[in-house]
């Protein structure tokens, strides 16, 4: 009887034992169950249009994107950053990319700037320039024309051509803002892209220009401004005076978009979102 009394005790236990196990997969299948299912269940498109500094980023984050929400689509076009906010006011598109912050007018009429990384303007030479280092100072009189041969720098005895953005640029913009020059610049060339000018410089002898920090490559070389050299670290100190904000403009705030851009804005700000921005050499906004 004690046998049969032990062989039924533990039946019993391994009875209970497997309906726990079978409980905890049931809970865990119901869960992937539920997730599947709210990702599955976002849909549609989301439009944004703007900043060409800004492609790098939307490109990495669209394509993360919608590999965590395959029935979305994300689409950018790279108009420029004045013409991206127009596009937003005129209702056209769900996000405007601008490389500079929000103007006055810009916001009066609705738009709302939300920042979503922090950007370095690195300032480039052709790499057989002898210049490393320039002042503040220095570098608003050579865009202005008051300094027009790197001899007058300790350079080599040629002529600067001052390269640029075109006008609406956020990235011309920023830079002009920042270094106190708008509206004063002598460019010999005004390019539509951040590609355009860091190919434009890296192939033209005697060549200046200005381009995002996360483009900067091997093809030019960055000088430095006040003696501080364009990176991550010293922009988060503060130390370097060109940087600008990513801004990812919409009508209204946040919380009165529909939920695909919702969805949007809630994924950048995630983990996953925060670890494409700076994978691609940009700043996270303190």
């Amino acid at each position: 009887m004690k046998i049969l009394k032990l062989v039924s005790a533990l039946m019993a236990t391994a009875i209970l034992a497997t309906s726990m196990v079978g409980c905890a997969s049931s809970d865990k299948s119901t869960e992937k169950t539920e997730s599947a299912s709210e990702t599955a269940s976002i849909s549609g498109t989301v439009t944004l249009a703007g900043s060409t500094s800004m492609k790098k980023l939307c490109e990495a984050m669209s394509e993360s994107f919608m590999e965590k929400y395959p029935d979305v689509t994300v689409t950018t076009e790279y108009t420029g950053s004045g013409a991206g906010i127009e596009s937003l006011i005129a209702g056209s598109i769900d996000i405007g990319n601008a490389s500079r912050g929000l103007k006055d007018n810009e916001k009066e009429s609705g738009a709302v700037e939300n920042v979503v990384a922090i950007d370095g303007i690195a300032v480039i030479t052709d790499k057989d320039n002898t210049v490393e280092d320039l002042t503040t100072e220095q570098l608003a009189d050579i865009y202005t024309g008051k300094i027009t041969n790197w001899n007058e720098l300790g350079g080599k005895d040629e002529s600067i051509v001052v390269i640029g953005r075109e006008a609406g640029s956020g990235t011309r913009g920023a830079f002009e803002e920042l270094l106190g020059v708008e509206d004063a610049c002598n460019y010999a060339q005004e390019l539509d892209s951040t590609g355009g000018v860091l190919a434009k410089v890296g192939v033209t002898s005697g060549a200046i220009g200005y381009v995002s920090l996360d483009v900067l490559d091997d093809t030019v070389k960055s000088v430095a401004l006040n003696g501080i050299d364009a990176t991550e670290e010293n922009i988060v100190a503060g130390k370097y005076l060109l940087s600008r904000p990513f801004v990812m403009a919409t009508m209204g705030e946040i919380s009165e978009q529909n939920e695909l851009v919702k969805t949007w804005f809630e994924y950048i700000s995630s983990e996953e979102g925060q670890k494409v921005i700076t994978s691609i050499g940009l700043i996270l906004p303190q």
